[in-house]
């Protein structure tokens, strides 16, 4: 419903009281600080309170918190969880205005805005932190903008402490808290960001059109459109025009004769280290116990079929199925070729679920057959020899490292840690209503580039304390490796890294100057979040743990920052009329519908709770938040998801597709919200039973994952019609990507990326045998360069177009490439 004297309204003829989202800040070396202001206006008769469900990046570290209305501009104080709610809670009670922002999950927050005046505009700002994802020297940044609606299993159970559309669950208790109404949200979003990286760039966006200018500190962006829809990420990618410059950036901020605080962020290339990139052997160990029946299985199967398309032609790889015994894909580790990835598809699409958790032998098998190489394991389950599982593995192994992932909230989370620290892996907890697929393929994804370890870090000339993190991370090619520390004297030095990469050693020499005066705070919140971080990750116990608690807040309130022992609250004390009698009625912020859900199409604005991935019974107008207590932090964050599983799926049957066309006049509100549940139940059966099967050309569908599960070992996609098979293998791949590309999957997806470098490698290494002035050399090789954002992999691409008469010209205009790389695969 919208009045056009009034303004926007939610369900029950309540008005949307967000206004818009304003985003500013500064992107410096490998680290963002970014402000996000909320500004609100309540344009109804009485006092009310907005809730309003948002995402941050799950790397962010919330450092300030405010309030700002009737010329007045409060800060927020940190205090203890508990404390900060039941701050809030007496503010809003005895008529004051208030703002309150809550975890739901490291990427989702709620703000809760009380006592909004009549008439009145409020402004809520968040500011945070975040380290910036930084591919061959390419920086890219990206924030989310939407909490989209997502798949809630399990029997509804528990209270209500939330207005979400979804109702609270045994497998996800806090749905309702991370499931906020899709409606007419006419907000928009505005941006003004300084790139500053100490030298030109080259600033592009797949998602968003820019406007771009130059100023004496850098680069200022902007976008070129007014208030635009908060429906889809907002990414940038950041070059700089010099190649053969890597991001080596140190930011320091110090002021008087206080301790200065410096950031060091190097983007290590290790692949000119040797030859040729050492062969992989990798082996995938994966519970199919009871207990992972329903969408665990389905999701891990799905999560094992892409992570083996990001193996290389002579790489070799096995699979372990486990429960009450354990089987193998293979005897042995077999090389990885079409015929054995094939052969591996159809065995992992048939493993079904049933049995105990009985992990010490396939852990010690698969550790046996690659004891210098890679072991994912994913397990639902917990055990009680966790000791003699540990040890039996450290025994084994020679340098294998483990990357564990624990599926739900019954999961041996000490063994995992353990495992990941001793090995050098990584360990991730998926918590229920969390994609599998998702997390383990972002995560595998990391763990095959070429890497340094045993680094140490030497001070020469200058002098470094209190460093963070204590022990230095492995060095991983093209991943930023950043180090914090403080020191007490200015001067020039230089920092050296040494370490070993396979048989190899490594030494690499920076040189840093440590400034007697600058000013750049944020740096000093990031190493205090740093410090604070290495402490938890200590994992001490009894009075220790007491201190270190101690120690952990007293930093963090020096530092204004958000831990799991402290959260932000602001209080604007008021008096006279502007202090608000009674309890606010609570509005809900709807947020938008995201770009490309076709499920959403069709949505009537009236309608809020229709188009949710759960049957979530909607909330009554007008109904409030409870504040009988504040929720406990999530351990652990939630993607939103796609809408549909990770295995290749056919196209919806009729019976769903026509649900979900359906026109909305015709239906009531809770018809609406039943036609689109009935709709994503079937689309999901359908979805779970679909074979593997693949088509004859390359069709995208469910956000491109079906079409990446089409590729190739070579990391090509199969084609058919006339030519050559590397002509048609070229074509094939080249319109793959490309419409890969026209979904946002490119090489800094965190997701997909590795799929697609893949596929440019493939294409490049497919070169010499195609006519050099042919079209489809042309097409591949533009669209390898739109889908790539390093400068190393963009020389390349360059070095080989130079014989396509034009083609090195359009590689310097995007738009113009993107038209012709269009024209050439209409042909």
């Amino acid at each position: 419903m919208h009045d056009e004297k009034t303004g926007l309204y939610t369900r029950g003829g309540a008005q949307v009281a967000l206004q818009g989202v304003d985003v500013t800040g500064e992107l410096l070396g490998g680290h963002a600080r970014v402000r996000v202001r909320q500004r609100y206006r309540n344009t109804e008769r009485a006092p009310i309170e907005a809730v309003y469900v948002f995402p941050l990046p799950s790397d962010a570290t919330l450092t300030a918190f405010s309030l700002e209305c009737a010329g007045r501009h409060v800060r927020a104080i940190i205090q203890e969880r508990e404390k900060a709610f039941q701050t809030y809670d007496d503010a809003v009670t005895a008529g004051h205005g208030a703002a309150l922002l809550d975890q739901e999950r490291p990427n989702v927050f709620t703000a809760q805005v009380g006592n909004l005046l009549p008439g009145e505009e409020t402004i809520v700002e968040v500011e945070f932190l975040q380290a910036i994802q930084v591919e061959e020297g390419c920086v890219r940044w990206a924030l989310p903008t939407l909490v989209a609606p997502r798949y809630i299993p399990g029997t509804p159970s528990g209270d209500r402490t939330a207005p979400g559309t979804a109702e609270p669950t045994h497998r996800v208790p806090d749905a309702d808290r991370i499931t906020p109404p899709v409606g007419d949200a006419r907000y928009g979003l505005t941006l003004e960001l300084l790139v500053s990286l100490g030298r030109e760039v080259v600033v592009e966006s797949p998602s968003h059109t820019l406007g771009l200018s130059r100023t004496d500190n850098g680069t200022r962006v902007t976008l070129t459109q007014p208030h635009v829809a908060l429906d889809r990420d907002l990414v940038l990618n950041i070059r700089s025009p010099d190649t053969s410059a890597p991001f080596t950036p140190l930011v320091a901020h110090r002021r008087g004769e206080e301790p200065g605080t410096f950031a060091l962020t190097v983007v290590p290339d290790l692949l000119g280290m040797a030859q040729a990139p050492k062969r992989q052997e990798v082996v995938f160990v994966v519970d199919v116990s009871g207990s992972m029946e329903g969408a665990s299985l389905p999701q891990a199967q799905g999560a094992l079929r892409l992570c083996l398309r990001h193996l290389r032609e002579g790489d070799r790889f096995n699979v372990i199925a486990f429960s009450n015994s354990f089987r193998l894909f293979s005897p042995e580790p077999v090389t990885f070729t079409q015929r054995t990835l094939e052969q591996a598809d159809s065995w992992v699409a048939a493993l079904r679920a049933d049995g105990g958790t009985e992990l010490l032998e396939p852990l010690r098998a698969a550790v046996r057959s690659a004891p210098d190489g890679v072991v994912v394991l994913l397990t639902d389950g917990q055990v009680g020899n966790e000791a003699e599982i540990l040890q039996a593995v450290l025994a084994t192994r020679q340098s294998a490292r483990l990357y564990s992932f624990g599926i739900g909230t019954n999961v041996s989370d000490v063994l995992l840690k353990d495992l990941a620290r001793q090995t050098g892996g990584a360990v991730e907890f998926i918590h229920p209503g969390e994609r599998i697929d998702d997390k383990v393929v972002a995560q595998f994804s990391r763990a095959l580039p070429p890497r340094v370890t045993n680094v140490e870090v030497r001070f020469e000339g200058v002098e470094a304390l209190e460093l963070a993190p204590a022990e230095p991370p492995p060095l991983v090619d093209g991943t930023p490796w950043s180090l914090l520390g403080r020191y007490a004297t200015p001067g020039k030095g230089t920092v050296v890294l040494k370490g070993r990469a396979g048989a190899e050693t490594f030494s690499l020499s920076i040189p840093v100057d440590f400034p007697a005066v600058s000013e750049r705070p944020a740096v000093e919140k990031l190493w205090a979040a740093e410090r604070i971080r290495g402490w938890q990750d200590a994992a001490l116990v009894g009075r220790r743990a007491e201190a270190l608690r101690g120690r952990i807040i007293q930093l963090a309130l020096a530092h204004g920052l958000v831990t799991p022992y402290t959260s932000f609250v602001v209080v604007e004390e008021r008096t006279g009329e502007r202090r608000a009698s009674g309890q606010p009625e609570t509005r809900v912020i709807p947020v938008h519908a995201p770009a490309g859900w076709a499920m959403f199409g069709q949505a009537p604005v009236e309608r809020e709770a229709a188009p949710q991935m759960a049957r979530g019974k909607p909330m009554a107008p007008g109904m409030g938040v409870s504040r009988a207590r504040a929720p406990a932090p999530m351990a652990s964050g939630a993607m939103p998801p796609p809408p549909a599983p990770a295995a290749p799926a056919p196209a919806a049957p009729a019976p769903a597709r026509a649900l979900l066309k359906k026109e909305s006049k015709k239906l009531s509100a809770r018809e609406e919200v039943l036609a689109v549940e009935e709709a994503a139940d079937e689309l999901r059966r359908v979805l779970h039973e679909a074979s593997d099967a693949s088509r004859d050309e390359p069709a995208l569908e469910e956000g491109g994952v079906a079409l990446l599960g089409q590729q190739l070992a070579s990391g090509l996609w199969a084609g058919q019609g006339v030519g050559t098979e590397p002509v048609r293998q070229a074509r094939a791949t080249a319109l793959a990507l490309l419409e890969l590309l026209r979904q946002g999957i490119t090489s800094t997806h965190p997701l997909h990326g590795a799929q697609v470098k893949k596929a440019v490698e493939a294409l490049l290494a497919l070169m010499p045998s195609l006519d050099k002035a042919s079209d489809v050399a042309e097409l591949a090789l533009g669209v390898a360069w739109l889908v790539s954002a390093g400068p190393r992999t963009r020389g390349r691409i360059s070095q080989a177009a130079k014989p396509l008469a034009g083609l090195p010209a359009r590689l310097e205009n995007e738009n113009e490439l993107r038209q012709h790389v269009d024209a050439l695969a209409r042909r």
